[in-house]
């Protein structure tokens, strides 16, 4: 195998016997495949009719697949090798549309050339899948800086799948998104195509990140009301519980509502802080708050909680075998191992019945004090502030905002981000969105006339939310460029939707924009000097002189 697609990949460079994330080198290659057979859909569908009734499986498909290799998603092998032959069959419906259509239109067979991804197939066992999934992985393409851009593009349309995956849940599509994870997949096996075609391509995918970020916000505060600012509780009480981890929130909806009078407790973990702000939610007596912290904390934590765990999405982490019996996935996450709930069938709510039974099960989980923590800043209620805010600015009580959004990990160095928000004058707010908050949001860094020192939007694709407040702020403040507003960008990444998220930030003209607490191992030197010269984007440097460098 290899793999360096996130932030902690082997010494920077790249695992190549099993992943940091706990990926094995059998589902590394089957992941690989699974990108090679969705680039051969993608060849076909964009030849076929449009209005092909085939279109909208091969859209779910692809943006399922793309999210199924995000970091710490699926790690299954078995469920990924039925996707690879499901990938399959729609290639060949896909193939035989495409001849039929063009023979009939040109009275002749079709002769132009075709990319291996397209003509592919197998009905082999899962043995056959593995080996050629080492022979068309990351290593495939020589070139170093194709290769850089290539991955760069792939990546990022990764999290634009993932984004687009909770939006489609919620009913909520736009076929402008898929059309380009397609031509930018396909793109991929292009030799033609330049550096600067390339590089174009990741440009663009910014844009497509910025429409797919925003259908999301709508998908979430039209299905579940507009976040509100809300102080979350982060301790437990007694009774059963469950806990949810991921970022479905049709998932938790769901659950809410089964265990509504079960006597069941509901807690969220990681990356589902952020349902605590919704309306929708807010009304279940027995949604008691927030437990634990980041996903890098899930074996010492779920130790700590005695009863089921739900993954509704990625961030899961290899279960230790004294809760791993407890651990329950559902929708694209998976382990090896792991009870798995179903998908919906008919667009019919899940069946969480033995989610709520094992928590009856497990009996009352410990009781322990929390503290309140303030969530909920989307960006209504942040420009609700606005008056606010400008008012603070304009009496110099508020100098600076720094953007602290993105990921957050397992690493030493990332103890940064902690020193770097304690280290921060009192005139400085910090914006974040994603778990990287969890760096800094149980600290007291008190507020500024009210305004909390820490805004928190939400989950990695809520950074739409900060762009929003940014280009809101510039207008404001009559500034032509969003770069000449007291804005500080300190990102922190791991996977690949934050990936798409910077992609964004650049594509919205963001620049001196501090990525850590490594650059990416799959930058070559001369894709990072174009990304230097054009957005001057740099690794983070030390506390000290970071701090001195504030907008």
């Amino acid at each position: 195998m290899f793999c360096y697609q996130c932030q902690e990949t082997a010494k920077n460079q790249g695992c190549t016997l099993n992943g940091v994330c706990g990926k094995s080198d059998e589902v590394a290659k089957l992941q690989d495949l699974l990108i090679f057979v969705s680039k051969g859909i993608s060849f076909w569908s964009l030849k076929i009719d449009t209005k092909s009734t085939l279109q909208k499986e091969i859209d779910s498909f692809i943006v399922k697949a793309l999210f199924t290799t995000v970091t710490n998603v699926n790690f299954d092998k078995q469920r990924i090798y039925e996707m690879i032959q499901h990938g399959i069959s729609i290639l060949l419906q896909a193939k035989d549309e495409f001849y039929r259509e063009y023979e009939e239109k040109h009275k002749k067979k079709y002769s132009g050339t075709i990319p291996e991804c397209a003509t592919w197939n197998s009905t082999g066992d899962i043995i056959e899948f593995i080996r050629k999934g080492e022979q068309v992985g990351v290593l495939s393409c020589k070139n170093e800086d194709i290769r850089s851009l290539r991955e760069l593009l792939t990546y990022g349309i990764k999290g634009i799948a993932a984004y687009a995956d909770h939006a489609w849940i919620l009913g909520f599509e736009n076929p402008d998104i898929t059309h380009f994870l397609k031509k930018a997949l396909i793109s991929t096996t292009n030799d033609e195509l330049s550096i600067d075609d390339l590089f174009n391509l990741v440009v663009e995918s910014g844009k497509i990140a910025v429409d797919t970020m925003a259908l999301l916000d709508q998908a979430n505060t039209g299905t579940y009301g507009l976040p509100e600012i809300t102080q979350v509780y982060t301790g437990t009480t007694e009774g059963p519980g469950i806990l949810v981890s991921g970022h479905d929130l049709r998932d938790f909806d769901e659950l809410l509502k089964q265990t509504e009078m079960t006597g069941v407790n509901v807690y969220t973990h990681g990356e589902m802080l952020p349902a605590g702000a919704y309306p929708a939610f807010k009304k279940y007596k027995h949604f008691i708050g927030n437990f634990g912290t980041s996903w890098y904390n899930q074996q010492k934590e779920f130790e700590d909680f005695n009863g089921p765990i739900l993954f509704t999405t990625n961030c899961i982490q290899k279960p230790k075998d004294s809760y791993k019996d407890r651990v329950y996935t559902t929708g694209l996450a998976g382990w090896d191992g792991v009870k798995h709930i179903q998908d919906r069938e008919n667009n019919k709510a899940k069946d969480f019945s033995s989610l709520i039974d094992h928590a009856k099960q497990c009996g009352s989980i410990k009781k322990r004090e929390g503290k309140n923590i303030p969530i909920g800043f989307h960006h209504t209620q942040i420009l609700a502030l606005a008056d606010k805010i400008i008012g603070a600015i304009k009496a110099g009580k508020i100098k600076n905002f720094v953007v602290m959004g993105g990921c957050d990990g397992r690493q030493k160095n990332r103890e940064y981000y902690s020193d770097y928000a304690q280290a921060l004058p009192h005139t400085s707010v910090i914006l974040t969105a994603g778990c990287a908050k969890y760096r800094y949001n149980l600290l007291d860094l008190g507020d500024i006339d009210g305004i909390p020192r820490v805004i928190d939007a939400g989950q990695c694709n809520d950074s739409y939310s900060l762009a929003v407040v940014a280009l809101k702020l510039a207008e404001v403040l009559g500034v032509n460029d969003i770069n000449d507003l007291p804005i500080t960008y300190n990102i922190a990444w791991y996977e690949q939707k934050a990936v798409c998220v910077l992609l964004a930030l650049l594509y919205l003209g963001v620049k001196n924009i501090h990525l850590g607490p490594t650059l990416p191992a799959f930058l070559s030197p001369n894709v990072v000097n174009v990304l230097v010269e054009k957005f001057n984007i740099g690794p983070i440097g030390s506390v000290e002189d970071d701090i001195k460098q504030l907008a």
